[in-house]
């Protein structure tokens, strides 16, 4: 069973992922994969320094995931990284989908990304889970997960937030809905609800 586990900016999508994969289900985080495809020698890495410039690279030549999103944020070109990023993100995700119903048939195969459903990619799951908290969560989380202070995450929260959906629409087209605005505990209970409901038709897969 093909799930895709999405929400906003630092909503604690990978909290909730790791979660799962305790749980006993198969996660990738489709960021990961984006940071591969960054690589020198990867097509997406050739693409976007044509598109981007040189400004984008670091010392090494590695492209900088900062310099880039400030870009393409700043410069309203985010539309155009996602057209170079998502279409090669989701080979990937189809190539890792295969192998686990390879490997695991009747598994829970998690997909974790920020933009499944701004990319149009809502159908090629059979079930999304979105994960939300409150707006002040958000930029708390962020400020400790990026080391920065409160008004900087402010800033990049907003600005990311933007270039997405916002939390009730997700929400409006979700199978499920994880508030990860409480305690732990509680996100916990939410995950092992959800993974109950999942595990029963994934049984009749298998």
């Amino acid at each position: 069973m093909k799930i895709g586990l999405t929400g906003g900016v630092a909503c604690g999508k990978s909290t909730v992922a790791r979660i799962f994969s305790e749980l006993g289900a198969e996660v990738i985080d489709a960021d990961k994969l984006v940071h591969e495809l960054y690589r020198q020698g990867e097509p997406v890495y050739q693409e976007l320094v044509n598109r981007f410039g040189t400004g984008i690279l670091d010392a090494e030549g590695e492209i900088d995931r900062r310099r880039l999103a400030a870009l393409a944020f700043e410069g309203g070109r985010v539309q155009e990284l996602n057209r170079i990023v998502h279409p090669a993100v989701f080979v990937r995700q189809q190539q890792w989908l295969q192998e686990v119903a390879a490997r695991r048939p009747g598994a829970i195969a998690m997909v974790e990304a920020a933009l499944i459903l701004e990319a149009g990619g809502k159908s090629r799951y059979d079930k999304i889970i979105v994960v939300t908290c409150g707006p002040e969560q958000k930029i708390a989380r962020y400020a400790q997960r990026a080391g920065t202070s409160e008004s900087a995450a402010r800033f990049e929260v907003e600005r990311r937030s933007r270039a997405q959906m916002t939390d009730d629409e997700k929400a409006g087209q979700a199978d499920f809905v994880i508030d990860n605005s409480g305690p732990l505990e509680q996100t916990l209970r939410q995950a092992e609800k959800i993974y109950a409901e999942l595990k029963a038709p994934a049984r009749a897969h298998s």
